[in-house]
C-alpha cells in the first residue's frame, strides 16, 4: 500500500518527471511519481529523436521513453498511476486530490504535467478529428499512403512531422500563416529540398470540410482572398497548451498562456513547489532541457527539504 504522505511528489512522467524520479530515487529520497497515462509524455508521439546526446544514430521517441523509465526504475523509483484533479498549495503540507477520491500529501512538489497540442479552433476540426484531422504525424502517417495531406505550422515540430509524412504520402502541403518558417535552418533546408513537400504561404485554414473524412480545406490569405485545397488529411502542428487544469494558477502566478514561471532553479512562486518540462514558462521546449530541468528541480527540492529540518 502506497503511503499517503511523501517528502516529495513528482507530478507527471514525461522526460522531466522521469529524470526527477531518477534523481530522487538515486538520492534515496522519500518520493512518489504520479503519472495518469503512459510514462514518456509527448515523446511517445515522436517518431525519431536525432539530437539527444548519447545516441549518435538517433533513437525513437518510444525507445527513449522506455530507456528513461527503465533507468529510473533501476534505482527503485516509487511510482503510481493516478489522475490528480485538484490540489491545495496554501499550507506547508501540500494536498493533492485524485480522481478516485483519494488524497496524497507532500512537503515538496515538482510539477511536470507537460502540455498538449493546440487546436485550430475552426469549423469541422472537432467533428473530423480522428477522421482525417490529426495532431500526430508519427501516430497516423501510415494511414495516408499515396495520398495528399496538409500540415499546418512552421516550427520545428511541423517541419519534422512533414518530412516524416513524406515516407507515406505522395504529397505534403505545408500551410503557414507567415512568409517564412520558424524551424531551424537545417530542417528548412531538408524540407525545401524534398520533392514531395510544397508550401502555401501567408495563409490560414478557416474551415475543414468533408463527410466521413477530410476532403477539402478552406483557406484565406493575409489579403483576405479565399481558396480551397483538396486533401485527404490535415495535421495541425501549431504549438502546445499547458496541462494545467489541476493547478492553482493564481497561487503559482501562471503567465498569460497558463504556463508556470520559475526562477533559474525551477522554483515557483510557492515555497517548496518546483516546475519542470513543458509546463514551465519558457521559449524552448525540447527533451534535453526538460530532462535537465527535472534534475535541477530535485536538487532544489532537496535543498528546500534540508532547510525544513
Amino acid at each position: 500500500m502506497t503511503s499517503t504522505h511523501h517528502k516529495l511528489i513528482i507530478l507527471g512522467g514525461g522526460p522531466a518527471g522521469l529524470t526527477a524520479g531518477l534523481y530522487a530515487a538515486r538520492a534515496r529520497m522519500d518520493h512518489l511519481l504520479i503519472e495518469k497515462g503512459a510514462e514518456g509524455g509527448q515523446i511517445l508521439l515522436t517518431d525519431w529523436i536525432d539530437n539527444y546526446p548519447g545516441f549518435p544514430d538517433g533513437i525513437s521517441g518510444f525507445d527513449l521513453a522506455d530507456k528513461m523509465a527503465a533507468h529510473a526504475k533501476r534505482f527503485e523509483m516509487n511510482s503510481m498511476f493516478g489522475n490528480v484533479v485538484s490540489m491545495d498549495l496554501g499550507e506547508p503540507i501540500k494536498q493533492l486530490n485524485l480522481e478516485d477520491g483519494t488524497s496524497l500529501s507532500c512537503d515538496s512538489l515538482i510539477i511536470c504535467t507537460g502540455a498538449h497540442p493546440r487546436p485550430l479552433g475552426i469549423p469541422g476540426e472537432k467533428e473530423l478529428t480522428g477522421k482525417g484531422v490529426s495532431y500526430c504525424a508519427t501516430c497516423d502517417a501510415p494511414f495516408y499512403r499515396n495520398q495528399h495531406v496538409a500540415v499546418v505550422g512552421g516550427g520545428n515540430t511541423a517541419i519534422q512531422e512533414a518530412a516524416h509524412l513524406t515516407k507515406f504520402a505522395d504529397k505534403v502541403t505545408i500551410i503557414h500563416r507567415r512568409d517564412e518558417l520558424r524551424a531551424t535552418k537545417i530542417l528548412q533546408e531538408k524540407a525545401f529540398a524534398n520533392p514531395k513537400i510544397d508550401f502555401i504561404w501567408n495563409s490560414n485554414v478557416t474551415a475543414i470540410k468533408g463527410n466521413d473524412g477530410v476532403e477539402q480545406l478552406q483557406l484565406m490569405d493575409n489579403d483576405g482572398k479565399e481558396s480551397t485545397l483538396n486533401v485527404d488529411g490535415i495535421f495541425v502542428l501549431i504549438g502546445v497548451l499547458p496541462n494545467n487544469e489541476m493547478l492553482p494558477l493564481a497561487d503559482l502566478k501562471a503567465d498569460d498562456g497558463g504556463f508556470i514561471p520559475t526562477d533559474l532553479e525551477t522554483r515557483t512562486a510557492v515555497a517548496g513547489v518546483m516546475a519542470a518540462g513543458d509546463i514551465r514558462s519558457k521559449e524552448v521546449r525540447q527533451v534535453i532541457n526538460a530532462a535537465g530541468e527535472g534534475a535541477t528541480a530535485v536538487l532544489a527540492a532537496e535543498n528546500y527539504l534540508t532547510n525544513l529540518s
